[in-house]
């Protein structure tokens, strides 16, 4: 039996290394959590996150700016998928959007399109434009599968030649843990961050997903600009602390900046 487990889990990670794609970039990705999972485990700890941390009053313009980017941010994913033929990557998304009352300089966004935006990183981000730099890098994660490919890689490293459905129903804790780590939610970023490889893709989609939405690409730069000079006190903003250096990341933007400015489609209400 235990081999058998083992020859199962080796077969399905070669299926869907072989099928698994992300959008755009094409790269190819390991995914062995089942998507129906991931959303069911995204409604409890979504849910969970803001019965503990309830979210800042619909009426504040602040939580009406984060509801008009990643609004806007959505719209246009969703147009670019459905005519890309490619719609089924979010097809159970239900977007929500929320700020969070804590002064910490992060976001983050869970499989459905639930997404939380801290208060502490609205000075660094001053304009819909900066926000949008974040919220599309953050949706790009999401989108990508990001969160689902580090879980994946954590699972098959914790479980070895123990099948997938086994390893989640007898470790359920440990799942829960490994999904809170992988998708940065919380004050602390564990060691299942996404790695820079994918930060890097995020900023990349999260810069056409913004270009698709009416947001000028380039102001990508000026916000990673504030970032950096956000980092430069006692502490490293959480957002910063699994991304690319500055030099680097600012470096790439400015490669991908002609590519993300070709899918700009100025806004219309």
């Amino acid at each position: 039996m235990k081999i058998a487990a083992k020859i199962i889990s080796v077969i399905l990670v070669i299926a869907l290394v072989a099928c698994s794609k992300v959008p755009i970039t094409g790269r190819k990705q390991m995914l062995l959590i089942p998507e129906s999972e991931l959303m069911s485990m995204s409604l409890t700890q979504y849910q969970q996150f803001l019965t503990e941390n309830p979210p800042v009053a619909d009426n504040v313009e602040a939580t009406k700016q984060v509801r008009r980017v990643g609004g806007r941010i959505a719209n246009a994913v969703e147009r670019y998928l459905k005519d890309n033929g490619q719609s089924k990557l979010i097809k159970n998304y239900r977007w929500e959007f929320n700020l969070v009352n804590q002064n910490i300089v992060n976001a983050w966004a869970m499989p459905g399109g639930k997404v939380v935006v801290y208060q502490g990183l609205l000075p660094v981000a001053k304009t819909d434009e900066g926000l949008a730099v974040v919220m599309g890098h953050e949706i790009a994660h999401a989108v990508a599968r990001h969160g689902n490919e580090r879980m994946s890689q954590g699972i098959l490293a914790a479980a070895g030649g123990v099948a997938l459905a086994v390893y989640m129903r007898e470790k359920p804790s440990e799942t829960q843990a490994l999904f809170l780590a992988a998708y940065g939610v919380g004050t602390g970023v564990g060691i299942m961050a996404f790695g820079r490889n994918q930060e890097s893709e995020a900023d990349k989609l999260g810069m056409i997903f913004m270009s698709m939405a009416g947001y000028q690409p380039s102001e990508a730069i000026p916000f990673w600009d504030r970032m950096n000079a956000a980092s430069g006190g006692t502490s490293v903003p959480e957002f910063l602390s699994t991304h690319p250096h500055y030099d680097t990341r600012v470096e790439r933007i400015k490669e991908w900046l002609p590519t993300a400015e070709t899918y700009y489609t100025p806004y219309q209400q």
